[in-house]
């Protein structure tokens, strides 16, 4: 058996090496264009910061371990130019020396990554400004910041890159503007749930600007003028754009190999590509989505390695199928964390499923043991049969580890009912009795089984028509801070004995600070015949999407 590998990152890597733990004999030839295999990519922001200073620590492996390691015949430098599938082989350039040559091949798996997609846009080329492919394009970046000692730096695009840019920058000392052309950061997450994130962004200075985009660089002096769409100038030292990427597939699309609806290297759940001695894997194939099946294009190194090793057992004739990918990612923004995992709510409402969702205010871990922070949970699911869509979390300490629970439960097919059976580790230091996961299970069932009718933020102009009752059911010393503008306020202490002030032909919509007391008010009144919801996520979730001015404040 001969295996070329096409790509020495995360996938290219991983494949080369359970080949040769399956097979001692076969020769193994693995290709890549850049200068450095089995690197950590996602480290490299943290590289730019400085928060990693031992840049040899971002190197998993080197052409060398894996000679030794796994008699692994690594070539860097070389880039694979056409695949000749009659042939059977690829035709290589040793871009050092420019010789071309031939690699013939049993099996080839192809591995080619993305890259930055560049702005079609004047001056995109000039000096200072950067995209972030590889570890040499972080060197470039790290040499700059020395050598030039930039003040202001501008990022394009507000994705997970974008947003560790952003912290890494600040961290170097910078001035930093943030250029998204959405209305929100992070488009992986809902708009409510990125508003957090925006907060923390402005509480730590950084120039936020959503709803606009890059027209124009120009050199002007030392510095680079930055035209907007809006007609706004700004200028700045240094540039990092990353507005996203694209799949890597002009090898494919030049061997014939088919393409699929998104983009990317079309393959079958063995990982086959439309050649069945070539596979695909990593951020250049289009794989099922694992919750709605449609095919979608998702550059994580986590799917690439798990991609990697199945491909693998494949060409060993082991038939693994790929499940689909989750699209399970986290990040921190200074002292925020956020993750998603599963399906957004903009994907459902885009392919028409039917869904359900509510938001919950749970802590890390036992208040009374010092240190505990409060996080926001979204999860969607399905108003059939209670399976879980998808889950997004904001917060700080234990975020990881409840979206690595959910993610878990979107694999294993459970149901919001399944997740209030789970039993999770617990002591004071680390959790709650009924950890956050089991809270989301409790909150999503109650309305599942329609124990819990439930309005949410997105309602809020039908809240604001006369023919609804807004019910405020938090003390009236908590409306000092703030409360819907046409909101009547009854303490759920005292709502029993004054239910009487109700009418029951108008709709009532309850809410406290995070929900737990607007759901008991709403469980009195809808039995008490009153037509109850109660507001999920509370005032909290209230606050963060109506502008303060809609808010009352006394």
């Amino acid at each position: 058996m001969k295996l070329v590998i096409i790509g020495g990152g995360a996938g290219g890597a991983t494949a080369a090496a359970r080949a040769r733990r399956l097979d001692e004999h076969a020769e193994i030839v693995l290709f890549e264009r850049g200068e450095h295999v089995s690197y950590a990519h996602c480290g490299l922001p943290y590289y730019i910061g400085g928060v990693i200073q031992n840049r040899e620590a971002l190197l998993a492996s080197t052409p060398e371990r894996f000679k030794n390691r796994y008699r692994v015949d690594v070539r860097t430098r070389t880039e694979v130019k056409r695949i000749l599938r009659g042939e059977k082989a690829v035709e290589v350039l040793e871009l050092d020396t420019g010789r071309v040559y031939r690699e013939g091949y049993d099996k080839l798996i192809l591995s080619p990554g993305s890259s930055p997609i560049m702005l079609p846009i004047d001056g995109v080329d000039l000096d200072g400004i950067f995209s972030l492919r590889n570890l040499s394009d972080a060197d470039k970046v790290v040499r700059f910041i020395n050598e030039r000692n930039p003040q202001r730096a501008l990022v394009v695009g507000a994705g997970f890159i974008g947003l560790e840019l952003v912290e890494n920058l600040r961290h170097r000392g910078m001035e930093v503007t943030l250029v998204e052309m959405l209305d929100q950061v992070l488009p992986a997450m809902d708009v409510e749930m990125a508003k957090t994130i925006e907060s923390e962004l402005k509480r730590n200075g950084v120039n936020l600007m959503l709803n606009e985009q890059v027209v124009k660089f120009e050199r002007e002096g030392e510095a680079i003028a930055v035209q907007l769409k809006s007609g706004r100038k700004i200028e700045v030292d240094m540039v990092m754009l990353g507005v996203g990427i694209k799949p890597n597939t002009e090898l494919a699309v030049s061997a014939g190999l088919e393409i699929g609806s998104c983009g990317g290297i079309k393959v079958n759940k063995f990982l086959q590509t439309s050649d069945p001695d070539i596979y695909a894997i990593g951020d250049a194939v289009e794989v099922p989505h694992f919750v709605t099946g449609e095919p979608v294009l998702v550059p994580l190194a986590g799917p690439a390695n798990k991609q990697a090793r199945i491909a693998v057992d494949n060409i060993y004739g082991r038939m693994v199928e790929y499940r689909g990918v989750l699209g399970t990612a986290i990040v921190k923004v200074f002292n925020i964390v956020a993750a998603t995992t599963g399906v957004n709510e903009k994907a459902l409402k885009r392919l028409g499923i039917r869904y359900e969702k509510c938001y919950l205010h749970p802590y890390s871990h036992a208040t009374y043991y010092p240190g505990s922070t409060q996080m926001t949970i979204k999860l969607l699911f399905s108003p059939e049969d209670g399976r879980i869509f998808g889950a997004q979390i904001v917060g700080d300490e234990g975020v990881d580890k409840r979206i690595d629970v959910l993610a878990t439960a979107i694999l294993a097919g459970m149901s919001v009912d399944d997740l209030t059976h789970l039993e999770l580790a617990y002591a004071p230091q680390f959790g709650t009795a009924k950890d956050a996961v089991n809270i989301a299970g409790y909150v999503a069932s109650n309305i599942y089984t329609g124990d819990a009718p439930t309005a949410c933020w997105d309602e809020i102009e039908r809240m604001q028509d006369d023919s609804v009752v807004i019910l405020d059911v938090r003390t009236q010393e908590e409306t000092i801070l703030g409360k819907h503008p046409n909101a009547i306020n009854i303490p759920l202490e005292r709502l029993r004995a004054q239910l009487h002030e109700l009418p029951k032909d108008k709709p009532i919509y309850t809410y406290c600070t995070v929900g737990l007391r607007g759901y008991i008010a709403a469980r009195i009144l809808v039995q008490n015949g009153f037509n109850a919801k109660n507001l999920s996520g509370g005032f909290r979730m209230l606050s963060r999407l109506l502008p303060s001015k809609d808010l009352e404040q006394h």
